[in-house]
């Protein structure tokens, strides 16, 4: 049995269990985000994992942290496989917008020997692996587990995300000409809406009180400008319409691994707009698409590029691409080659 471990549900974590319940038997254990409950969960998660430790064949994690600790040495102790599957933060340090793993002590002292003592590293990005930041000038440029680690000499894989685009797709609903979503979690706390990109956005609709602008996923974020609705989280029914209604994507994040809901709304004929952070200029590709220096002109600019060219008959060609290279298939079958191996 697989022991798998969490700071938190998401539709990351939902799906890897989809793709592994019907191969192989899992037990998914989450563990907590609250500061203030970490004690509780430490001891409570130890007698978990002691309870199921005759049954257990090797763990798995989602992301590196405190929910990694115990699963790893555990592992260690026990000669179990563990393997921990880097998504973004944990492999970022930018106190400059609050954001990552490394720039907390305690947190930083617990990912590194997460990642130092498992058996193997599976980053949703290279980018992860090792990157020389350029996109906002006040963030150090060294980030990537290479560089936050160097001694790091635990093996690294890289497995991207996948997207069900029978699920995914364009369904040929109208329109409205001039909008843009993004979908976040979050965000009503100042810090998550920053690394999001949202003070980007909040420029362009000031700029701009013509075009429509949603932002999907946390309900209590505030905002001034009357052509930006907020919306909380939605269903995956619910976003697929709301992908097929809107034209354009905004991904203006300070830093991410691999979006999920990029790639969503790629593989449903959204027009994707997006920062050269992580793995969002490998799922664009195309160049004219992304903002490579947080600036509000060079955004203007490049969207006004985008209007000026006939990018309408681009949705297919994003679609496609999503189909192609980064189906559910993929991700499934490299995932569970690893854990079966």
């Amino acid at each position: 049995m697989i022991i798998y471990t969490y700071p938190v549900r998401t539709a990351f974590t939902d799906r890897d269990l989809e793709m592994i319940r019907p191969e192989m038997k899992i037990k998914a254990l989450e563990f907590t985000q609250n500061p203030t409950h970490l004690p509780f969960f430490f001891i409570f998660q130890f007698f978990q994992l002691l309870w199921y430790l005759p049954n257990t064949t090797q763990y798995l994690c989602f992301f590196g942290g405190y929910h990694s600790v115990l699963p790893v040495w555990f592992g260690k102790v026990f000669k179990k496989k563990c393997t921990i599957q880097a998504g973004g933060m944990d492999c970022i340090n930018m106190p400059e917008i609050g954001y990552g793993n490394f720039r907390k002590k305690w947190l930083r002292k617990a990912t590194i020997y997460s990642f130092k003592n498992c058996t193997l590293i599976l980053p949703v990005a290279q980018a992860l692996v090792k990157q020389h930041y350029q996109y906002d000038s006040s963030i150090s440029p060294n980030q990537g587990l290479i560089n936050l680690i160097p001694n790091l000499t635990t093996p690294i894989q890289v497995i991207p995300n996948g997207f069900d685009t029978d699920f995914w797709k364009d369904t040929q609903l109208k329109r409205v000409p001039y909008s843009f979503i993004t979908v976040a979690t979050g965000t009503s706390n100042p810090s998550r809406a920053k690394v999001k990109g949202y003070d980007l956005i909040e420029e362009l609709a000031t700029n701009h009180p013509d075009w429509k602008f949603t932002l999907v996923g946390d309900s209590s974020y505030q905002t001034k400008n009357p052509n930006v609705s907020v919306l909380g989280k939605k269903t995956a029914s619910e976003l697929l319409e709301l992908y097929n209604t809107h034209q354009f994507y905004l991904q203006l994040s300070g830093s991410e691994g691999f979006p999920n809901s990029l790639g969503e709304a790629m593989s449903c004929g959204c027009i994707p707009i997006g920062s050269a952070v992580g793995a969002i200029p490998e799922i664009i590709e195309r160049k004219e698409f992304i903002l490579f220096q947080k600036d509000i002109k060079k955004l203007e600019l490049l969207i006004g590029n985008i209007l000026s060219s006939d990018y309408l008959s681009m949705q297919d060609l994003f679609s496609q691409r999503i189909q192609t290279v980064y189906p559910y298939s993929r991700r499934k079958m490299e995932l569970l080659s690893v854990l079966s191996g």
